[in-house]
């Protein structure tokens, strides 16, 4: 339920839940939905329901046992804010990420109704990170929802990006990443969404990382955006964790 993480921006997973629904438009080609499937078949422990939303209480403590700093993204393989995930499991999940500060915590949902809803009754200490999804300009409100946070570092995440997002208000936004939808059945991101947003990052000093291209051969089409790595990170990182930088 954790290990190394072949995801550019982080560098390890830790999945206390497992299991999601569809939200939007972005999940229609859920690489998660595909690996759950996948493991289900394998009759993995964890993925004997599938892809059915899974608490793991046995996971909970698994970060706390990384002697080695690192950028942990939390709920890989699911939402955290589900409505099916009980909120004292999240508190427990925060709990977990306020003992183990030697880590930073990268959360992503899109669930942003529900974060909004629930973040005051959260800890939120400085290692952890909460960012939301956002595919197209139909659900960049989730950007005001997560502005609502008491989080230290909101980032927004714009994967897989399937249609400009026009002019974004990126106020008390801390990051932004930025890719294409990769896999079986793969949806193509024009190069002017991406630099849109790019250049919207640059005009309001926000970090942006370029993840990839994406598409059926992800690895082929790369990751450079107009001739260069984009690798821009917020200044909060874990002491000692290698991450690429600009």
């Amino acid at each position: 339920m954790a290990g190394p993480s072949r995801i550019e921006w982080t560098e390890s997973s830790w999945n206390p839940v497992t299991g999601c629904t569809k939200a939007s438009p972005g999940c229609l080609n859920c690489y998660a939905e595909r690996m759950a499937r996948r493991l289900q078949s394998m009759s993995h422990p964890n993925y004997r329901l599938g892809f059915q939303v899974a608490l793991h209480p046995n996971a909970l403590d698994a970060p706390l046992g990384w002697s080695r700093p690192q950028l942990v993204f939390v709920n890989s393989m699911s939402d955290l804010f589900h409505d099916e995930v009980p909120l004292p499991f999240i508190q427990q999940v925060f709990g977990v990420m306020a003992r183990a500060h030697w880590h930073v915590f990268q959360i992503l949902t899109k669930r942003s109704e529900r974060l909004s809803h629930v973040a005051r009754q959260l800890p939120w200490p400085s290692n952890v990170w909460i960012g939301v999804s956002v595919e197209s300009a139909d659900y960049a409100y989730r950007i005001d929802d997560l502005r609502q946070v008491p989080a230290e570092t909101r980032f927004v995440s714009f994967e897989p990006l399937l249609a400009d997002v026009g002019e974004l208000n990126l106020t008390r936004i801390h990051w932004a990443i930025v890719g294409g939808e990769s896999g079986p059945g793969a949806r193509s991101m024009h190069p002017e969404w991406a630099v849109g947003i790019r250049d919207q990052c640059a005009t309001q000093s926000v970090p942006f990382f370029f993840k990839q291209w994406g598409g059926v051969h992800k690895k082929k089409a790369g990751r450079l955006l107009e001739g260069r790595l984009w690798n821009e990170y917020p200044a909060r990182r874990p002491a000692g964790a290698v991450v690429a930088t600009r």
